[in-house]
């Protein structure tokens, strides 16, 4: 069952085919109370479980086990926790604690429980002024279910306060997406560590559920053992994983203009509404934005994408409103639409288990929901991106933990950002890990060291990074298969029931129409070859900046602000983006004529007040030859002066080009300088100076080239760059 049993039964007829997943026996008490239960549930008289349902439900209630289930998409994996869930309350049993990774998912799994008459709550950090009222209910016995995320276990008000008395009276504890506690799983989660915790509190005889559609050998093995805390025994029931709704196809294209033209000839084709599914977040706000000119509704679903404006856009999915969501990995385990008819990869997730659990959002109540996959030849890069910005540098961790053993106080992560270069998400993933570990503690005021040693463990993650490059390298195998798609996948999850599915690309041919008008072509290479994109100014210097020597705090001043700048692309951008990288990846050269052509088409576009009347350019130490080139030929076309180039100071600005906002900040200041020559120049300009240069990042050295052009006379500074890295 999914977790909207109104709208998908979790069951299936009496004598419906399914391959067995345990064999234990059942009394005829425990099967008439669970399908009484059961019927409530769905509100069908002649629900049935389906294999595997019932037996997982007896080893929970009756045997008090710690259970894992690996079971695909659809099959009813919550079905078993809320059915355990009305037994043991009906034994008096205290509620059941489901930590569950995402509020989308929490969102569905409450409005699941409450149509079966299951009072269900959670604690998140989106409804705090319920806390009280929560914590009220759950102390007068009136809660079934409290769903938690796995943050939510070391907020120090939770985990001091109501954790402990949870911990010792839940009847039920359940692990929802249970591989996220695997490093080496697709969507490992170091907050998921810390269930290991909770179960070596919980009394003796509590039954722990973990459940999963998407986990294979090794992550079961890790998943295992993190369950077994206390030395518990494990079992294991684990079903076939087939989807046998899912019609699965590749349809390699390597121009972005060909994959978005084919989404603009023929979504309108696919059945029911679905999922676009884009790497990136530029990626898929583009692709929205181009399918909705083209005519199609849609919307982008991003993790930028505000909590109320994603209730609503699920919803409007779910009433099929909206043809399709075109979403990054924000829209995953979170969504359920029983019906949705169609996923698309527009490029592939960077492993086959991550590629089963998006496509698992399709075909749960249909017979039949289109799979297809446009990989593009930036995956690669991408994976590479997200790799590394997931895993634990030893240099990152030892600085961390020596700024809390020599601070007198808990610090903040934004304090700790003046003491440590490391960019905000990444210190956050590493303080989880390192907490998790033991050698800092989270508490009110920020975070302390504990004194516990701690060693970077290099041989694990070096065996977690050879793993995800496999991982990697298998995604290119499905790609290429001319096999069936869907065997490859179960085999890829160590499923042994893999075989031909009899519906795929690779088992019957092409289902899908790979022709692509000319006109959609003509569209979709229109709306690429478009160039800009907005490069907003900072507004406010980051905190901290006097432990780094540097005197600045709060809003910058209006008079040394730089206005609102342009960029030609963002590096991830499936159009110019791509022309971008590859640009800047190879040797300093002249500027190529057709990027002089976009920046120029920027430049008319961009809607300023007062137009510049000068250009100058940011100095460059590894693009020197692009970057003059750049503001020269602008100048040239645009008929402005060029006033050269601001001056290096020091040798110019240091440090890692992917550090914290504080950091870049203090990298760049007292770095550069106007020097004498363009101070004249400048001196009495009559209005803005457009400001070249070739990669935006932290926008840091825009802004304090910006601040020293005004206080040399420029009125205005108007910040052009080549590419902006989002």
């Amino acid at each position: 069952m999914s977790a909207t049993p109104a709208a998908e039964p979790a069951t299936q007829p009496t004598g419906t085919p399914d391959a067995p997943v345990a064999d234990a026996p059942v009394g005829d008490g425990l099967r008439e109370r669970a399908t009484e239960a059961l019927r409530r549930l769905v509100g069908r008289a002649d629900a049935d479980f389906r294999d595997g349902q019932l037996e997982a439900i007896a080893e929970l209630v009756e045997g008090r086990r710690r259970v894992l289930v690996v079971q695909r998409t659809g099959w009813g994996k919550s079905a078993v926790y809320f059915v355990a869930t009305a037994l043991r309350r009906a034994e008096g049993a205290g509620p059941t604690v489901i930590v569950s990774p995402l509020l989308a998912l929490m969102r569905d799994q409450i409005g699941a429980a409450q149509r079966a008459g299951i009072r269900a709550v959670t604690l998140n950090s989106t409804n705090a002024d319920e806390w009280g009222e929560v914590s009220g209910a759950l102390a007068r016995g009136e809660v079934d279910v409290l769903l938690v995320s796995p943050e939510r276990l070391n907020n120090p008000r939770f985990r001091d306060e109501q954790l402990p008395h949870l911990a010792s009276t839940c009847g039920l504890l359940v692990v929802d997406e249970a591989h996220c506690v695997s490093d080496w799983g697709h969507d490992f989660r170091p907050d998921y560590r810390r269930i290991r915790d909770l179960l070596t509190s919980l009394p003796e005889r509590t039954p722990v559920l973990a459940t999963t559609a998407t986990a294979n050998a090794r992550v079961v093995t890790d998943v295992v053992e993190q369950l077994g805390a206390g030395g518990r025994d494990v079992l294991t029931l684990r079903g076939p994983l087939a989807r046998a709704s899912l019609r699965l196809g590749v349809l390699p294209l390597a121009a972005p203009e060909q994959r978005l033209a084919w989404l603009i000839a023929h979504l309108g084709e696919l059945p029911g509404s679905g999922i676009v599914y884009a790497l990136t977040v530029a990626a898929a706000e583009d692709v929205a934005a181009a399918l909705r000119e083209a005519g199609h509704e849609v919307a982008a679903y991003t993790g930028r994408t505000e909590p109320a404006e994603r209730i609503r856009l699920e919803e409007a999915l779910r009433d099929n409103s909206v043809k399709a969501l075109v979403a990054t990995s924000a829209l995953g385990m979170g969504f359920d639409k029983p019906d949705l008819g169609f996923v698309l990869h527009l490029g592939a997730p960077s492993s086959p288990v991550a590629y089963y659990q998006q496509v698992g959002r399709a075909g749960r109540a249909t017979e039949r929901a289109d799979v297809l996959l446009m990989p593009g030849p930036e995956d690669k890069d991408i994976w590479r991106y997200f790799a590394s910005a997931s895993m634990p540098r030893q240099d990152q961790a030892d600085a961390v933990l020596r700024a809390l053993s020599e601070s007198a106080k808990p610090l903040s992560t934004v304090a700790l950002e003046a003491i440590v270069d490391v960019r905000r998400t990444r210190l956050e993933l590493l303080l989880k890990v390192l907490d998790v570990d033991g050698a800092v503690q989270r508490v009110p005021g920020g975070w302390t060291a504990t004194g516990e040693p701690w060693a970077y463990d290099e041989e694990r993650y070096g065996r977690v990074t050879e793993a995800r490059e496999r991982e990697q390298q298998l995604m290119v195998d499905y790609e290429r298969t001319d096999g069936c798609r869907m065997a490859f996948l179960q085999t890829c999850l160590d499923d042994d029931t893999a075989e031909p599915c009899g519906r795929c690309d690779g088992c019957v041919g092409p289902w899908f129409d790979a022709t692509i008008p000319d006109a959609a072509v003509n569209t979709a290479r229109s709306r690429l070859d478009r160039p800009g994109v907005a490069l907003e100014p900072r507004a406010q210097w980051p905190s901290g900046m006097d432990r780094l020597g540097v005197p600045l705090r709060g809003r910058i001043a209006a008079d040394v602000a730089m206005a609102e700048g342009r960029a030609v692309a963002r590096l991830s951008d499936l159009g110019w983006g791509q022309r971008l990288r590859e640009l800047l990846r190879g040797e300093d050269r002249e500027l190529p004529p057709e990027v002089l052509r976009a920046c120029v088409d920027v430049l008319a576009s961009w809607g300023w007040s007062r137009r510049p009347v000068a250009v100058v350019s940011v100095p460059s130490r590894r693009r020197p030859r692009l970057v003059e080139s750049l503001a020269s030929g602008i100048g040239e076309l645009g008929r402005l002066p060029y006033l050269g180039s601001l001056d290096l100071a020091e040798g110019g600005p240091v440090g890692d080009p992917g550090g914290n906002s504080a950091f870049r900040l203090a990298n760049v200041w007292g770095r550069l300088v106007v020097g004498p020559e363009l101070a004249g120049r400048l001196d009495g300009v009559p209005g803005p100076v457009l400001l070249v240069d070739d990669v935006a990042d932290s926008r840091w050295t825009l802004t304090v080239c910006s601040g020293l052009l005004r206080e040399a006379g420029a009125p205005e500074v108007l910040p052009l760059a080549l590419a902006l890295e989002a």
